[in-house]
Parts: structure tokens; sequence; C-alpha cells
């Protein structure tokens, strides 16, 4: 769990009165979401919890649904499936919420679900003992800045490496989890490239070193159980950069591991800095970015912290 984070509420979010939008993804997970959903939302409308529920069935439904429910004046989201789904149901909610808090509540039935590991949550079944405590977090949010608009992010932004890697995994190896992600990782290190990304930050100068990897995070897990950015906090108002620099595929290979211990980090070529915000100089080229386990091709022109975005049942 994070050190820093702060709970905002103590009172159970199954309060009386309270209407929760459930947004169900019934194909994350390799189709595990929409097998399990049904009987996880039994369980917590037995607790107390009034849930309307609303199933995707294609890409950017979650975002589509959000915005509607935001419409009706729903602020509590329930989130079922990875952290795609949680990507999409925010990207929905957060650019119209206006001066109205959002809270988003997870049930990780997806592939990686790497958010929640920051407050110790692993499985399902301990976000749901979370999700009836009620307990409530503010928690950051990254604000991408692109040619053709703004998203938002909670987990990370990926360039190089971790974009290749995640795109291999969703094309072949998602069903497989974190061993998805591993074989992809060793497929890639065949073609192991490297690539400028020039930025600068509110801290640094323009950095146009080429770099086998990117990473721009919010909170420390990535892939499942990969420790990413092992110092990132999700509430400090600040975004972790990690900086893989050239090196050769067998050292890169064997560092590997390390990862899934947040020890990378203290490797030669690895770098690890901070930054409230982040500048991109790429001429309008467009990149593959790999953002909250998903892979969007942008131009990007800017990442900022908003600080205590939103809320998260954790």
């Amino acid at each position: 769990m994070t050190s820093t984070s702060t709970e905002t509420s103590a009172r159970p979010s199954i309060a009386p009165g309270e209407t929760w939008c459930a947004i169900v993804n019934p194909a994350a997970g390799g189709g595990r979401s929409g097998k399990r959903a049904p009987s996880a939302l039994a369980r917590l409308r037995e607790r107390g919890l009034r849930i309307d529920t609303r199933f995707t069935d294609k890409p950017r439904d979650a975002v589509d649904l959000a915005k509607r429910e935001l419409d009706r004046g729903v602020r509590r989201f329930l989130c079922v499936g990875g952290d795609g789904t949680t990507h999409e149901v925010l990207n929905g909610a957060l650019p119209t919420a206006g001066s109205d808090r959002v809270t988003v509540a997870m049930l990780p039935l997806g592939t990686g679900n790497s958010f929640l590991r920051d407050f110790g949550i692993t499985s399902a079944e301990e976000a749901t003992r979370r999700i009836e405590r009620g307990h409530t977090r503010a928690v950051d949010a990254l604000r991408i800045v692109h040619a053709d608009g703004e998203l938002y992010a909670f987990n990370l932004l990926g360039l190089g490496f971790a974009a290749r890697a995640g795109a291999l995994t969703n094309r072949r190896y998602k069903p497989l989890g974190t061993a998805g992600y591993i074989a992809a990782v060793v497929q890639s290190t065949i073609e192991l490239a490297t690539d400028a990304y020039p930025f600068s930050t509110d801290r640094a100068p323009r950095d146009e070193r080429p770099a086998i990897l990117l990473s721009f995070s919010n909170s420390r897990a990535t892939g499942g159980g990969m420790q990413m950015a092992p110092r990132a906090e999700t509430d400090d108002g600040e975004l972790d950069v990690i900086r893989i620099g050239p090196m050769p595929r067998g050292r890169f290979l064997s560092s590997f591991p390390s990862i899934f211990a947040g020890t990378h980090v203290h490797k030669e070529g690895v770098e690890q800095t901070r930054a409230k915000h982040v500048d991109f100089e790429l001429g309008g080229k467009t990149v593959d970015c790999m953002i909250d386990g998903e892979v969007i091709p942008l131009a990007l022109r800017r990442i900022e912290v908003v600080p205590h975005a939103f809320d998260v049942v954790a």
C-alpha cells in the first residue's frame, strides 16, 4: 500500500441511498470477467450495494457508457474487468465531471490488474472486501495531451520496448496474464531496438538520448506484478520517469526478472527521476504508446499530473 496515500472517506461506500453504475467488460481476462461478474455483483448486492449494471460489447463502449451515466448524475462507478476497462471509464467521466468528484471501485477480473496492487489488492476477493469496507483514497491521474486532443491515464504511459511488448501481449498472449507478458518480452528482445523520444520535464532540460524504454508512471506496477516504478506513489502529485538506455540483448534479458522486485532501477543503464509534467518534441510524429495496458498510437505533446483527480475505493 502506498505510504503517503490518505483515506479521504471513512464512511462505507454502501451507505443507504447511494447507487453505483457497474460497467462490465465481459471480454476482459479472456472472458473470465463475463463469467465471474454476475456472482461478484450478487455478493455486493447482498451486502447492501445498490447497483445498476451496464455491459460493453466493443472497444470504447465503456467511455460512452460512463459519459451517458455521468449526464444522468452518476458519480460512482464500479469497473468490472481489467485496467483497460477502468481506463475507458475514467476517460468517459473525468473530462466532463466538472467540480463533481468521481469515485471509482474496481473488480479486477481482467488480465493484468496492475493498479490495485499499489494498495495491496491482488484478487477479486480482496477487492470485494475493500468495496464492502468502503474506504476511499484520493489518487492522481495523468492528463495526456496529443495532436488530436487529450486523454487520461491512471497507471502509466510507456514508450519503446514497453509499447512493443504490450502490443505483442495483447495480440498473442493476453489470456496468459503476467506469463503472457513475459513471453512477449522474450520474443521482443530478439529484435531489441532503441529510439529517441525527445522530451523535457519541469526539472530537466531536453533529453534526446536513444532509449530501449521510457515509462512515465503514476503507480508502481505494470503487466501484473512487474514493479516498473518502485518509488511511485498514486497521490504525490508527481509521475516517475524510468529510462532504460541502450544495452546488449543478453544483459537486458538477464536483468529483466529484477523488475518483479523493482530492483531493475539499480542496474547499470537504468535511470529513475520524477516530474510534474513532461513536454515532448516529436515533430508531430505518431508513436505507439502503452497506456494502462492498451497500446494507442499518438502524436504526443505533453503529460501532466492532475493531483487527486478522483477517488478510488481501496
